[in-house]
C-alpha cells in the first residue's frame, strides 16, 4: 500500500491567511497592502452598520474586497453567548442574507463579535449557513483545527507578529502542515501607527513557494475535499467528487493532482 498525505495546492505545506473584522475605513489601506504582496484576507462584516460613523458603505465593498472573502460578523455586533435565541438567529442568518445580496455569492463563515459564543452557539451556525468561525483565542502555534467552527488563530497582529511571522518561514518538516492566521482590526493600525507592522510583515512573508495564500473559505472548501476523496481499499487509485482539485505526496517523493471530477492511479 502507497504512504498518502495530504498536502497543500502545487504540493505546498503551509499556508497563510489573515482574518480582519468591523469593515472599518482603514481596511481600504489593509486592502491595498494585502493586494500589492498577493496575501488572502477575509473581512467579517457586520450589514446593519455599514456605512455608519467610518465603516465602508454598502456600495464600495464588493469592489473593495473584490481579491478576498466576505464573511458574516452579525448584524449589528452584539456579544451573542448573552443574546436570546431569537435574536442569535436573526443576526447571523440575516447578515448572512444582506452580505450576499452584496457579494453574488454564499457568505459561509463568521468570526464572533467579541469573542462571545458557546456551545449552543457552535451547534447552532450549521443550520444557519456557517461553516466556520473565528475566535479570539490566539494559540502562538501554527496548528490546523480539529474544529472550525472554533477556529482559533495563530495571533493577533501586535502579538509577536514578526517573530511569528520567522518561526513560521523557517518551518521545514513536510511531513506536517502548517497554517499562520493572523487577526486584528484595521482601525488598530491607525490607532497604534504601525501601519509600517503590516507591510514589513507582508512584504518579508509573501512570494515564498512552500506557502499558499488564502482566504479562510478556501482552506475549508480544501480540507472538506481531501476528505471527501474516495480511495480504494489499498490507495492504489483515487476518485475525487469534487470540482475543486486536490494535491497528495505519495510515498515522500511523488506530489500528485487529483482534479476535481478524476479518477487517478496512484502505483
Amino acid at each position: 500500500m502507497p504512504k498518502v498525505i495530504m498536502t497543500f495546492p502545487e504540493g505546498k505545506h503551509k499556508v497563510l491567511t489573515m482574518s480582519y473584522d468591523d469593515g472599518k475605513a482603514a481596511d481600504r489601506r489593509l486592502v491595498d497592502i494585502f493586494n500589492k504582496f498577493g496575501i488572502k484576507g477575509t473581512f467579517h462584516l457586520n450589514s446593519g452598520l455599514l456605512g455608519v460613523g467610518d465603516r465602508i458603505a454598502k456600495e464600495e465593498i464588493a469592489d473593495l474586497y473584490r481579491e478576498h472573502e466576505i464573511s458574516a460578523h452579525t448584524v449589528t455586533h452584539p456579544t451573542i453567548a448573552r443574546s436570546p435565541r431569537e435574536q442569535l438567529v436573526e443576526e447571523l442568518f440575516n447578515d448572512r442574507k444582506q452580505l450576499e445580496k452584496i457579494t453574488g455569492y454564499p457568505v459561509r463563515g463568521a468570526s464572533y463579535p467579541n469573542g462571545s459564543f458557546n456551545k449552543y452557539i457552535k451547534e447552532l451556525l450549521p443550520f444557519l449557513g456557517i461553516e466556520y468561525s473565528r475566535t479570539v483565542n490566539s494559540t502562538g502555534n501554527f496548528g490546523i483545527p480539529d474544529e472550525f467552527l472554533e477556529w482559533n488563530p495563530t495571533c493577533h497582529h501586535k502579538n509577536n507578529l514578526m517573530k511569528l511571522a520567522e518561526e513560521f518561514i523557517n518551518l521545514h518538516k513536510k511531513q506536517y502542515l502548517y497554517m499562520m492566521y493572523v487577526w486584528g482590526h484595521s482601525y488598530e493600525f491607525d490607532n497604534d501607527q504601525n501601519w509600517d507592522l503590516i507591510e514589513s510583515f507582508c512584504e518579508k512573508i509573501s512570494k515564498r513557494d512552500d506557502i499558499w495564500y488564502a482566504t479562510n473559505i478556501e482552506i475549508v472548501d480544501y480540507m472538506k475535499a481531501f476528505q471527501n476523496l474516495k480511495f480504494s481499499a489499498e490507495s492504489h487509485f483515487v476518485y475525487n467528487p469534487s470540482a475543486k482539485s486536490v494535491w497528495l505526496n505519495v510515498d515522500d517523493d511523488k506530489i500528485v493532482e487529483v482534479e476535481g471530477g478524476a479518477q487517478i492511479a496512484l502505483v
